[in-house]
C-alpha cells in the first residue's frame, strides 16, 4: 500500500516554511528600518526589503500552484538558495 501525501496540508506546511524564512531574512532590515540606526542606510534596508517581498510572493505563487508533491518540493527546496 502506497503513502499518499495531501497536497493540501503539505502546501500549508509549506506555506508556513515560507513564511518563516521571510522573517529570517527581514529581520536585520526591520531592525535598520525600526530603530532608525544611525549610520544604517534606511532606504537601502527598504530596498532589501522590497526584493525579499519579492521572491517569497513569488514563492507563494508557485506553491499555490505546484500540482503535485514532486513541484511543491521543487519550490520549497528552491527556497533555500
Amino acid at each position: 500500500m502506497p503513502i499518499v501525501t495531501n497536497l493540501t496540508k503539505a502546501k500549508t506546511i509549506a506555506h508556513d516554511m515560507r513564511r518563516a524564512k521571510r522573517a529570517e531574512e527581514f529581520k536585520p532590515h526591520d531592525e535598520v528600518i525600526s530603530k532608525q540606526i544611525p549610520g544604517a542606510d534606511a532606504t537601502a534596508a527598504e530596498t532589501a526589503r522590497a526584493a525579499i517581498r519579492t521572491k517569497y510572493e513569488t514563492a507563494q505563487t508557485n506553491i499555490d500552484g505546484a500540482a503535485n508533491v514532486d513541484a511543491l518540493k521543487t519550490v520549497v527546496e528552491s527556497m533555500d538558495e
